[in-house]
C-alpha cells in the first residue's frame, strides 16, 4: 500500500520497526488463544472496584464533599472516576429523601455505557437504582433510582424547566476538560444554582483540567465567595501504557492507521485495537480496508481472525453497543472511531491504540456568518485521553501517527466550544432561563465579543428575539427542539408552507453524518447509485427521496446495500424523525405533505437557512451574501457536476483545500427578501452580483 510506518519510543533513543513494538515476553507455544481481556475477571466485583486507583481516596471525596460546596477532582484516564464516585456518595447516603445523585457526559454513549456498568457493579437492572436519560432515550426510575447518568444537554433541559433542581443532591460534571458549549453552560448556571440552594453540592471531574483556572471561577466575585470549592488529584492509573512515535510523518494517516492495524494483527499478542480518525467518512474507508484485508487473509495460518466495527455519533445506538460486546480470546476486535471514544467509555479488551493525531472540529466565522468543520491537530490533552483508551483493562500501547517533535509543538488545551462555535441556540437557551444580559452572565471562559453580537443578530433575524432581545413566543419553542436554531426554524413554520412532513424528514436526515457510502473499491457504481436519488433542487430533497424510497421498500438492509447507503444512519434518522414528530404536534403545528410541490419545501428551507445564502460570482465562484466570502460546492454535493445555479443556501461548511458548501439548496434571490426582510435589503441582480445586497 505504502511505506511501513517506523516507529520510536519517546526521547528517540531506539526506533521500533514493525517486527519489534512488542518488548513483553509473548508464549511461544500458544500466541493467540490465552489473552485475557480482564485480569481481574474472576474477582468479585468488591474486589475489582478495591482495585482501582480512586478507591484510595474514597475517604478523601466524602470528607470534602462534607466541607466544601464544589469538588474539583482530577485523575488519569482509567482511574475510575466515571464509575466509583457516584456508587461513593450513594453509599455514604447521599441518595436519600427522594433525591438523586446526577452524572453529565459530554455523549450519550458514555452515559449509557457507564449506566450499564454501574448497575452491574451494584447488582441492579439498568433502569432501577440505577438508570440513564439522553436525548430520544430514557430509564430511569423517578421515584427508585439514585443514581442517574446524562448528557449535558438534559441537564440544562431540566434547569429550564426547574431552575433550583431539587431531585438532586449531588451534581456530577464529568469529562469537563472537553470544555463543551454545554459543559460551559452547565458550570456557568450551576455556580448560579448553587448560590440559592447551599445544601447542592458539585463534583468536577476531569482526566486533564487546569484545576487551579476552574477553582478560581468559583471565586472571582462578590457573589460566590461563600462557595467554597478544592481540588483533589486522584494519583496513578490501573495500567501502564507505552507510546510510540513515527520517525518521519506518514502523507495519508487513514492508509497509514490502517497499516499499523495490520503490522499489529500480524505481529503482536492478542488484544483488541482501537484507532482514532476524524469523521464519519474516514471511518467507513479505514473499516472498508480493513475488512478487505480480514478476508483476504481467512483461514491463513498463523493469523487469527480479525472483526472490524465503527463507531461514531450518528451510527444508531444499537450499532455503537456492538463495539462493547464481548468477544472471544481467538477473535481480534478491531474498533475504528471518531473522538466520541476518547473519554469516559471502556471498550472491553482494548491493549493497541492508534492514534491518527487529527479531530474534525467546528469553527465559527463572525465575518461571514458561517460554520465550518476543520480538521486540525489535535491537543496533548486529547492525545493523552486517547493514550488512555489503552490503559484500561491490561497494559497497553499506543501507536502515535506523527513525530514527538510534533507532539511538543501540539496546544496543551482544545480551545473551548464556546470560543469558537454559533451561539445563537446557546443565547436561546440562557434567554430561556432568565438570562437577559448575557454580557453579565459568568463563563469559565468568556466568548468573543463578535460571536455573540453575531449570535443575537441572527436570532432577532430568525424571529426568536424582540426588539428588547427578549425571547419571542416563537423563540421559546425554537429552544425545546433539539436540533440547531435554523433547523428549529424551519420545522416551526413547515406548516404554514405546507410541508412538514417533508421539512421532518429533511431535519431529521440532517441529523446523520452520511447518508451515502462509497466503498472504496465501487466508487463509481456509488456515484450512479447517488445519481438515481438526485434531483436539481439540491442535496436536501435528494435526501427526502432517498428517505422515501427507504420507506417504500420497508426499510429493506438489503436494498440500502444494493444502493450504496447507510442502513444504521436511515434507522437512527427514522427514531430521530419520530421525536421531532412528537414535539411538532407539542406544538400545534399542522401534519401536512406538500404533495410534490418542491418550490413549498425550497422555501421553507430557506425560511430557517437564509443567513447561510450564497450567490454565483461573475468571476466563476461562489460568494457569500454576508461578508462575500468565496466558497465552492462540495464534490460530494448532487449539484457539483451541474450546470451552477445562480443562488444557493447551504447547511454547513467543510474546510479543508478550500472551504465547501454542503447540504446545498437551489433558491431565487427574491425569497431572501420575502422571507428575511430584516436581514436583507432588495437590489438588483446586478447589485447582488457585485456582492452589494445587504
Amino acid at each position: 500500500m505504502f511505506r511501513k510506518p517506523v516507529f520510536q519510543k519517546p526521547g528517540g533513543e531506539k526506533e521500533f520497526l514493525n517486527e519489534e513494538w512488542i518488548i513483553e515476553d509473548r508464549s511461544s507455544n500458544v500466541e493467540y488463544t490465552n489473552y485475557v481481556y480482564n485480569p481481574n475477571v474472576s474477582l468479585s466485583i468488591t474486589q475489582q472496584r478495591e482495585r482501582l486507583p480512586v478507591f484510595k481516596n474514597r475517604m478523601d471525596i466524602l470528607y470534602l464533599l462534607e466541607k466544601h460546596r464544589v469538588l474539583i477532582v482530577t485523575g488519569e484516564t482509567g482511574s475510575g472516576k466515571s464509575t466509583q464516585i457516584p456508587q461513593y456518595l450513594m453509599e455514604a447516603g447521599w441518595a436519600q429523601k427522594g433525591q438523586m445523585i446526577g452524572v453529565t457526559q459530554p455523549r450519550r454513549m458514555a452515559a449509557i455505557t457507564l449506566a450499564r456498568r454501574v448497575a452491574e457493579e451494584k447488582g441492579c437492572l439498568v433502569g432501577q437504582e440505577v438508570g440513564y436519560c439522553v436525548r430520544f432515550d430514557e430509564c430511569f426510575d423517578r421515584e427508585g433510582t439514585k443514581i442517574k447518568f446524562m448528557t449535558e444537554g438534559i441537564l440544562v433541559n431540566e434547569i429550564m424547566a426547574n431552575p433550583l433542581l431539587p431531585n438532586y443532591s449531588v451534581l456530577m460534571l464529568d469529562e469537563a476538560h472537553e470544555r463543551t458549549l454545554l459543559t460551559d453552560t452547565s458550570l456557568g448556571l450551576m455556580k448560579k444554582i448553587l448560590l440559592k440552594r447551599p445544601d447542592l453540592r458539585l463534583i468536577i471531574s476531569s482526566a486533564t483540567l487546569e484545576a487551579e483556572v476552574l477553582k478560581q471561577f468559583f471565586h472571582n466575585d462578590i457573589e460566590s465567595k461563600n462557595i467554597s470549592a478544592e481540588i483533589l488529584s486522584i494519583q496513578g492509573r490501573a495500567y501502564p501504557v507505552e507510546v510510540y512515535y513515527l520517525s518521519n510523518p506518514v502523507p495519508n494517516y487513514v492508509k497509514a492507521a490502517v497499516e499499523t492495524v495490520v503490522k499489529i494483527h500480524e505481529t503482536q499478542r492478542m488484544g483488541h485495537v482501537l484507532v482514532f480518525l476524524t469523521g464519519q467518512d474516514e471511518v467507513e474507508e479505514a473499516v472498508n480496508l480493513l475488512k478487505e484485508y480480514s478476508r483476504n487473509t481467512k483461514n491463513t495460518p498463523g493469523i487469527p481472525s480479525m472483526y472490524v466495527l465503527p463507531l461514531y455519533g450518528s451510527l444508531p445506538q444499537s450499532e455503537q453497543m456492538k463495539a462493547f460486546q464481548p468477544f472471544s480470546p481467538k477473535v481480534r476486535k478491531v474498533v475504528v472511531a471518531t473522538n466520541i471514544a476518547e473519554a469516559s467509555v471502556t471498550i472491553n479488551g482494548i491493549v493497541y491504540v492508534v492514534d491518527c493525531g487529527f479531530v474534525k472540529l467546528n469553527f465559527f466565522n463572525p465575518k461571514t456568518s458561517t460554520d465550518a468543520l476543520v480538521v486540525v491537530p489535535e491537543s496533548q490533552s486529547s492525545a493523552t485521553q486517547r493514550a488512555g483508551r489503552a490503559g484500561r483493562v491490561s497494559s497497553g500501547k499506543v501507536y502515535r501517527l506523527f513525530r514527538e517533535d510534533d507532539f511538543k509543538q501540539l496546544p496543551v488545551f482544545t480551545t473551548p466550544e464556546i470560543q469558537r462555535s454559533n451561539l445563537s441556540t446557546f443565547i436561546l437557551q440562557l434567554k430561556s432561563l432568565g438570562v437577559d444580559n448575557i454580557a453579565h452572565f459568568s463563563f469559565p471562559s468568556p466568548p468573543p465579543s463578535k460571536i455573540v453580537i453575531n449570535a443575537l443578530e441572527l436570532d432577532y433575524a430568525l424571529g426568536a428575539l424582540d426588539n428588547n432581545g427578549s425571547l419571542t413566543e416563537l423563540g421559546m419553542k425554537m429552544v425545546m427542539f433539539p436540533v440547531p436554531a435554523m433547523q428549529a426554524k424551519m420545522l416551526l413554520v413547515s406548516g404554514e408552507f405546507g410541508c412538514s412532513e417533508e421539512a421532518l424528514t429533511i431535519v431529521s436526515m440532517l441529523q446523520i453524518e452520511s447518508i451515502f457510502l462509497f466503498p472504496s473499491h465501487r466508487k463509481v457504481e456509488a456515484r450512479k447509485a447517488k445519481y438515481k436519488f438526485s434531483v436539481l433542487e439540491g442535496d436536501l430533497l435528494t435526501l427526502l427521496n432517498v428517505y422515501n424510497a427507504f420507506l417504500k421498500k420497508n426499510k429493506d438492509k438489503q436494498w440500502c446495500g444494493q444502493m450504496f447507503l447507510n442502513y444504521n444512519g436511515l434507522t437512527r434518522a427514522t427514531e430521530i424523525r419520530n421525536q421531532l414528530r412528537k414535539l411538532l404536534q407539542k406544538h400545534q403545528v399542522p401534519l401536512v405533505s406538500c404533495e410534490g410541490d418542491t418550490d413549498l419545501v425550497c422555501r421553507c428551507i430557506v425560511a430557517g437557512h437564509f443567513a447561510n445564502a450564497a450567490y454565483l460570482h461573475y468571476s466563476g465562484e461562489y460568494r457569500t451574501v454576508c461578508g462575500d466570502h468565496p466558497l465552492a460546492i462540495h464534490p460530494t454535493s448532487v449539484l457539483y457536476t451541474q450546470k451552477q445555479p445562480k443562488w444557493v443556501v447551504f447547511g454547513e461548511l467543510i474546510h479543508t483545500s478550500r472551504e465547501f458548501m454542503r447540504n446545498v439548496t437551489v433558491v431565487e434571490s427574491s425569497w431572501l427578501y420575502e422571507l428575511a426582510p430584516g436581514f436583507y435589503q432588495y437590489g438588483t441582480d446586478t447589485d447582488a452580483g457585485r456582492g452589494s445586497i445587504l
